[in-house]
């Protein structure tokens, strides 16, 4: 049987994605204070040759959670077996995930506040205690069977750490948190994936993709695989800044990082309701868009760069965005109208 398109869509881009990950923890850029606690966390386990403590990694997506999680298996050289929190759907995938792990090895959880709390809770002891009570049976012939577990290392990974359990929280021995990347850092990453890709590229080429990778690198390399498709049609396979300006606004996304729908934001709550504020769910009416998507994906990079505040009445354009889109906000009404008498 053949492969569905979509399938072969997706094995496509994952194996794009993992062909600019970086191997080793030289080669991995930026969040310099992070590298180095978890750096020296594993030069001291070696040392004593004990299984590392457990981590927990935390921040947007797209700054390399998952990529530090398989830097540390290597690091440590030991495997990693790599799932997420939706997946764990009841008490038997997770001692079947931890059954089948080797001294040592890295169990590694991707969005982990989303581990149903039933599940959760097995995942304290074999954290703490490396041993996990199964339930055979139910009623008359119900029993508890123990099962013990080789040292291992769980690596959670979260978008939403607020949404983490206390209880989980302080089994972890590390947490760290990843921030956004500046604009020398993510230059590197786009420098570095455009030789992985074999594609000619310039410093002012690759600064100008940074600029509007809005802090991750995950946006910097698929940024940089459109202007890549530009260049190899239209320039020749290199990429200058004339040529990554001129992908990226056929992208809709302008000098500043901002794409279509972010520019349909910020002119809906300055155009339409005078500025705000303006509640959520209002907003994603007008501008077509789930809530959830907008208060994910779009509202943290422009509340980060001074476009749009949250207020406790809604959203609020700052003077920023009116500046920057040369936007006029519509005068608000003084007051409700008064009623007609009747005649």
């Amino acid at each position: 049987m053949q492969p569905r398109p979509t399938e072969t869509l997706n094995q496509r881009n994952a194996a794009f994605d993992n062909r600019l990950r970086p191997a080793r923890f030289e080669e991995f850029v930026g969040q310099q204070k992070v590298r180095d606690r978890l750096l020296l966390a594993v030069e001291a386990a070696r040392g004593r040759k004990e299984s590392l403590d457990h981590v927990l990694l935390s921040g947007p997506p797209g700054l390399g959670k998952t990529t530090l999680a398989y830097l540390l298996g290597e690091a440590m050289g030991v495997h990693v077996k790599a799932t997420s929190g939706p997946v764990i759907d009841k008490p038997g995938d997770l001692a079947g995930l931890l059954t089948s792990l080797e001294p040592g090895d890295i169990l590694f959880i991707d969005e982990i506040h989303r581990v149903q709390r039933t599940v959760e809770e097995y995942l304290y002891s074999a954290m703490e205690d490396f041993v996990i009570d199964i339930m055979i049976d139910q009623g008359p012939n119900a029993r508890s069977v123990r099962l013990e577990l080789p040292r291992f290392t769980l690596v959670g990974a979260t978008t939403r750490s607020g949404l983490i359990s206390a209880p989980l929280r302080s089994r972890f021995g590390l947490a760290n948190r990843l921030d956004y990347y500046g604009h020398e850092d993510l230059q590197t990453i786009v420098e570095r994936s455009a030789s992985r890709l074999e594609v000619t590229i310039d410093a002012a080429g690759s600064r100008e993709i940074a600029c509007r990778s809005r802090g991750t690198p995950r946006i910097a390399n698929h940024l940089l695989r459109r202007v890549r498709d530009y260049a190899q049609v239209r320039a020749g396979n290199r990429i200058t800044r004339t040529v990554a300006d001129e992908a990226l606004a056929l992208l809709e996304i302008d000098p500043f990082g901002l794409d279509e729908m972010d520019k349909r934001i910020l002119e809906t709550i300055v155009v339409k309701f005078g500025g705000g504020p303006v509640g959520l769910n209002n907003l994603a009416v007008a501008v077509g868009e789930e809530a959830d998507t907008l208060e994910e994906v779009s509202e943290p990079y422009l509340i980060q760069e001074g476009y749009l505040e949250r207020t406790p009445k809604g959203r609020v354009a700052t003077p920023l965005a009116c500046e920057r889109f040369h936007l006029q906000p519509r005068p608000k009404s003084a007051g409700r109208p008064r009623a007609l008498p009747m005649p």
